[in-house]
């Protein structure tokens, strides 16, 4: 079975009650070996708080000890880690990135399958160690190998959308695209969609960064001068790629249900669309990168901490589409490992066919 790592995130947000609900279902630990990075003490907390039936945890010190149809945990944190709902503190920083980052050893070390991530608060894990914008960066600088880039990709079903710049200001955003940031975009999310998602051919729609596309110049001219050019250069490379797209014409016309993906210029263009259809169940996946990790679309909703209010459906989509990714890119993998070897033949005298390539030793 494939074994997911779960980091517990903040520890003040709403991740324990998103994890709690998932696997107070017992289906869940039947299809794969969930591995919690936590606190027991901090789970019995929220588990009172939520007045929920308590999940007979399975505490153990190594990954390699996890069994089957338990929820394992593996205590990262001490005793005396304080629970304050709803709160920002140093404590649930320091906390969230333990977790995080035993995590991530285990899954260098091939103790677990996948990465699964509670949300955490950006400003909080910050320190020595940790200097990243959120989750992706961070894993890209442990995980990157020979160029290697990651890349956001929100999905939901068949919606798919992924960003050209990531968590920069907004001002920041028309110098930090470029042509050669697109095509490396364009790229990388058409190979996702095809090892990630089994899209045979991905068709994908790249949104414009000026109202109306521009309109020829006079909203804008990064739609003549940078986008444009970058679409054409990634046709002569035969990936399917259309567009610029206006957003707003865009989603409202549910033109998205055409495409296989969907390439944003920046940040709250692509997810705020994507939220606004799919916050229930949307998943952020990174991609990119060697490893499989997955969270929910949300982050750490302090304003319902402990009230039960937070729906766990974003972070069980996520459990399955990293379950579903492993699958997709073992098939994959499997599926082009040994392509199918080119028949050379000639008719002999009698019109036989005879295999050049074949082996006349037999």
């Amino acid at each position: 079975m494939i074994k997911v790592g779960i980091t517990q995130g903040d520890i003040n947000g709403i991740g324990y009650e998103v994890i709690l609900k998932t696997f107070s279902d017992i289906r869940m630990a039947e299809m794969c070996i969930p591995v919690l990075y936590g606190s027991a003490k901090v789970a019995a907390f929220h588990t009172k708080a939520l007045d929920m039936q308590p999940i007979a945890f399975n505490q153990i010190n190594n990954a390699d000890n996890a069994v089957e149809n338990k929820v394992n945990i593996i205590n990262v944190i001490g005793e005396d880690a304080k629970v304050d709902l709803g709160q920002s503190t140093t404590i649930a920083g320091e906390s969230a990135y333990k977790a995080l980052e035993r995590a991530t050893k285990d899954l260098q070390e091939g103790l677990i399958d996948v990465l699964v991530t509670a949300p955490i608060n950006k400003d909080n894990i910050q320190r020595d160690d940790f200097h990243f914008p959120g989750h992706t960066e961070y894993l890209e600088s442990r995980f990157a190998r020979n160029g290697e880039k990651s890349l956001m990709i929100l999905a939901k079903d068949t919606i798919r959308v992924a960003l050209v710049t990531g968590h920069i200001p907004l001002s920041e955003v028309p110098k930090a695209i470029t042509k050669e940031k697109i095509i490396d975009a364009a790229i990388r999310f058409e190979n996702s969609l095809r090892r990630d998602f089994r899209c045979g051919k991905p068709r994908i729609a790249v949104l414009s960064l000026n109202p109306h596309a521009g309109e020829n110049g006079l909203l804008g001219t990064e739609e003549k001068e940078v986008i444009i050019p970058a679409l054409k250069e990634l046709e002569d490379k035969n990936i399917l790629c259309f567009g610029p797209y206006p957003a707003d014409g865009f989603f409202g016309s549910r033109d998205f249900t055409h495409f296989d993906g969907i390439l944003a210029m920046y940040h709250d263009q692509g997810l705020v669309p994507f939220k606004t259809l799919a916050m229930e169940e949307g998943v952020n996946f990174t991609a990119g990168l060697p490893i499989i990790r997955t969270s929910p679309a949300h982050g750490t909703a302090y304003a319902i901490a402990g009230k039960n209010e937070a729906s766990e459906e974003s972070f069980r989509q996520a459990v399955f589409m990293a379950l579903d990714v492993y699958e997709n890119r073992k098939f994959y993998k499997e599926a082009h490992a040994n392509p199918l070897r080119k028949l050379y033949v000639e008719r002999g005298n009698d019109n036989e066919v005879l295999d050049l390539t074949a082996d006349n030793n037999d």
